[in-house]
């Protein structure tokens, strides 16, 4: 469960199902490639690492690698892993608070960043443990009470997995339905795809290898007491998370047949007050270009820029003027991460159950923050200071260390969550594939090639992280200020989303070339490569 509550962060809660309402079809890449990952996880990669025994991912690097040059660049990969992927947690934190104290986003950051920063400062492995299970029963009760609730309220079934593919009461299917919504508004239909079959294919690899990579997710294995106990968590983990992987894309299709209905034609002055919440929270917003009085939910963009810059006078029909609206038709401006925590209010369902939402996406958020932060500290505090710089330095040492880094990472994620570089499940589909393109090869051959050395992997990590942070920066809005490149100039077609899987196979093809070029392992390091993938108790077997 505290694996489970560690992995789902707010891009699974409060985002995911977000980006599948508005991207449809193409929106299940995340639900293929993050749960796949789960499974590449379990068979290749838990047991091996728990065997052999390190506490997180730069100390496997550094001690099978057999050089504290490799364990640095693994901390350093580490630390922009982590730090990309606490962003999007950061975010989805902000997004809870802005709503539920009625405050402007970058408010709800800063008033996350102190609660996580508490979190994480009275908490170690353990404590952080024993409250991702609590997190965990939190935000899979609060993600299913209100699919429940609006599957039987929308199609008669209370399972939202039948209800998704279910019939609605004015006949004919809920998918059906949704489809025609979307076409008559100009937009594509929702279960169309537009995504070519290489960047699906793209972009489910990044996340499924990513998901392998991720230090804050492969250190849960390594609190487990026996080899055996890594494979059946891992197992286990896939079940409690595909409870709530199932259900997100029937969220998604809720929610977005809800807010068209909602919102479609309708007069502002007659909107429900969840749009006025809202629209004070700066993540909704809408502007009266034809001056009808009427919201025209249309294809198009709202504005000119991402997020709206509201005004402080209002038009004639009450509602908050924007500054930077577009020129196209469309009059709505609706942020992605809004759609699971606005769709109970939607749907008009009971104060007590909107509540429950709002704590089920802290719960996400803050339990995935403070594996991240653990991730972060104890690869500056254990694996940068106490294995390199300074040996001699005493725990308490080590332990105000790991504070000073929690204190720093979490003014920087607050930075990256007031500035984003997109919304949450974007954000953090970029960490994945930065774990790909840095961790999984390095640590897949680390199990399975016992030839593997510290050149190759020193310099596949390099070049792997090195290639997916340059395209991120040219081709992802947002990025340290500098204009992006458009989609037409992808490299072979492939969204910055999905570069990871380009990355991690260049990393693999010049860690595999480099360590061929250069001396092989000492023999005491290719002998534990061997005793690591060796099951326990097989050497007895073969002696009788």
């Amino acid at each position: 469960m505290a694996t489970a509550a560690d992995w789902m962060s707010a891009a699974s809660f409060i985002s995911m199902a977000g980006i599948i309402s508005f991207a449809g079809y193409d929106g299940s890449v995340y639900l293929m490639g993050w749960t796949g990952g789960y499974v590449l996880l379990a068979l290749l990669l838990a047991p091996y690492l728990r065997k052999f025994g390190k506490f997180t991912v730069p100390d496997f690097i550094g001690d099978r690698y057999y050089s504290n040059t490799a364990r640095t660049v693994a901390v350093i990969c580490a630390l922009i892993v982590s730090f990309t992927y606490v962003a999007g947690q950061m975010r989805g934190v902000g997004v809870v608070f802005s709503q539920f104290l009625q405050v402007d986003i970058e408010w709800g950051v800063l008033i996350g960043m102190a609660v996580v920063l508490v979190f994480a400062f009275l908490g170690g492995m353990k404590g952080i443990t024993y409250t991702q299970v609590a997190q965990y029963c939190v935000l899979i009760f609060a993600f299913m009470v209100p699919a429940f609730f609006i599957s039987m309220q929308m199609t008669g079934n209370p399972i939202p997995q039948f209800g998704m593919g279910g019939t609605v009461e004015e006949g004919g299917y809920l998918l059906d339905k949704l489809d025609k919504l979307h076409t008559d508004l100009g937009f594509k239909e929702y279960t169309t795809g537009s995504k070519s079959t290489w960047d699906v294919f793209a972009i489910t690899c990044a996340l499924m290898v990513g998901t392998a990579g991720l230090p804050h997710v492969i250190v849960r294995f390594f609190t487990v007491k026996k080899v055996r106990d890594a494979r059946k968590s891992a197992g286990l983990a896939l079940l409690f998370i595909a409870i709530l992987y199932t259900t997100a894309p029937a969220i998604a299709v809720f929610a977005r047949v809800n807010l068209i209905e909602t919102v479609r034609d309708q007069e502002y002055t007659s909107m429900p007050e969840w749009f006025t919440n809202w629209e004070n929270t700066g993540l909704i917003a809408w502007t009266d270009k034809n001056m009808d009085g009427k919201i025209q939910y249309v294809h198009g963009a709202a504005l000119s820029s991402k997020k709206p810059e509201f005004l402080e006078k209002r038009g004639p029909n009450g509602e908050r003027l924007i500054a930077n609206a577009s020129d196209s038709a469309n009059e709505l401006y609706v942020d992605r991460d809004i759609m699971v925590l606005a769709n109970p209010e939607i749907a008009q369902l009971p104060p007590w159950v909107i509540a429950l939402v709002a704590a089920g996406g802290l719960a996400a958020a803050l339990s995935t923050a403070a594996g991240l932060l653990l991730v972060i500290s104890t690869s500056i505090s254990r694996d940068l200071i106490k294995k390199q710089l300074r040996p001699s330095i005493s725990d308490k040492g080590e332990l105000m260390a790991a504070r000073i880094a929690i204190l720093v990472a979490v003014i920087i994620a607050g930075l990256f969550g007031i500035y984003p570089p997109g919304f949450v499940a974007a954000v953090v589909a970029l960490a994945f594939g930065l774990a790909a393109a840095s961790f999984f090869p390095a640590i897949i051959l680390g199990i399975f090639d016992k030839r593997m050395n510290k050149e190759g992997a020193i310099a596949g990590m390099i070049i792997g992280i090195s290639l997916m942070m340059f395209y991120m920066i040219r081709f992802k809005t947002g990025f340290f200020g500098i204009p992006p490149r458009p989609s037409s100039e992808w490299w072979f077609g492939t969204s910055p989303e999905g570069f990871g899987t380009i990355s991690m196979i260049m990393n693999t093809v010049v860690s595999l070339v480099v360590s061929r070029l250069t001396s092989p392992p000492p023999y005491q390091v290719q002998e534990m490569v061997e005793n690591i993938r060796i099951p326990k108790g097989a050497g007895e077997a073969l002696d009788h």
